[in-house]
């Protein structure tokens, strides 16, 4: 009898044992099978899912440029995803960023959400939106050829080819090549770096006629003035000589009024020798007799580097500063 309860005990001892080692099997597959996974990002403007890393595979669909999706494996230079819609397939590892370049990126719009626009600007070509002004920088977002965005500030850095980063620094006291880097903001939100010269300015040609070969770096609309049945619109326009590195954003600014007797453009106001810095901003302000009138306002460097803001108003065709208390007015700049 005893030798049978001493059985049945053992017998019972080892159905628990079975019973909860089977219940942490079953936990811990549920655990893993509910486990987040690392997340990143479509780089290219789209890219195939296949069922296989081989020569030969079945297309399990496409994923876009910006998506996200899940990683859940890895083999040489291919990556095994998970779409949000749950679709499952190998795609190459180029065409993916991770996480933390997708949150420098949130944090780069962020920081920018309220700078305003000083242009509009048009791609010259198929072009990547980088995360820093480098053209190894990583990337997220592409734009086709023709796409408009919005310019914010400029920076200029040591012009390099891909690869050339880790270079040692030239000491010979020769020049250093410099090249123009834009922070842009996209039609869809996206903020980020595109060099320079991938970009122009998008100015109508009426007024891009009189740049005289220097670079247009900005331009607003005034205002508007009648024309018989149509509306004109009058500019602000920012250059600078035509050529990357300058150690200014521009040097010359000029305003653009519409003579309703002739039917053209003419330059109102003309200013030179600048050491002008972005951004400008354009408002309008109420000036008693005179009206409401627009203004702008810039900002320029002064021999001893300090920063000072310039406003100006437009009584069409006349331009004049609007001094500051304690400010001294200056010899107007001559039309032309």
């Amino acid at each position: 009898m005893r030798q049978v309860i001493t059985f049945r005990r053992i017998f019972s001892a080892r159905s628990l044992f079975v019973l909860s080692l089977g219940s942490t099997l079953l936990f811990s597959a549920c655990h893993r099978h509910g486990r987040s996974h690392e997340a990143a990002y479509v780089s290219a403007p789209q890219a195939i899912l296949r069922d296989q890393v081989a020569a030969v595979f079945n297309k399990m669909g496409i994923v876009k440029n910006g998506e996200r999706v899940e990683v859940l494996d890895r083999d040489r230079r291919y990556v095994k995803v998970r779409t949000s819609g749950g679709v499952e397939g190998w795609v190459e590892q180029r065409y993916l960023v991770t996480q933390e370049v997708y949150d420098g990126f949130q944090k780069l719009n962020q920081e920018n959400q309220n700078n305003p626009g000083q242009a509009t600007a048009i791609t010259r070509n198929d072009t990547n939106i980088h995360l820093t002004p480098e053209r190894d920088a990583d990337h997220l977002y592409q734009l086709i050829e023709g796409s408009k965005v919005a310019v914010l500030k400029r920076v200029t850095t040591e012009k390099a080819l891909p690869g050339e980063q880790s270079k040692p620094k030239d000491n010979s006291g020769k020049p250093v090549a410099m090249e123009d880097w834009w922070l842009i903001r996209d039609a869809q939100g996206h903020t980020g770096w595109m060099l320079g010269r991938m970009l122009d300015i998008d100015v109508p040609i009426d007024v891009a006629q009189y740049a005289e070969g220097q670079r247009i770096v900005a331009c607003f609309e005034l205002n508007e003035v009648n024309d018989g049945d149509k509306k004109v619109p009058q500019y602000l326009m920012l250059l600078t000589e035509p050529k990357d590195g300058m150690p200014y954003d521009y040097n010359q600014i000029r305003v653009f009024t519409w003579n309703v007797r002739m039917h053209r453009y003419e330059t109102a106001y003309r200013e030179r020798n600048l050491i002008g810095m972005l951004p400008a901003t354009v408002s309008h302000e109420d000036f008693g007799k005179e009206g409401n009138l627009p203004t702008f306002t810039i900002h320029v460097q002064e021999k001893d580097g300090s920063l000072t803001d310039k406003k100006y108003k437009l009584n069409t065709p006349i331009v004049k500063r609007v001094l500051q208390p304690g400010e001294e007015a200056t010899p107007p700049a001559k039309r032309h």
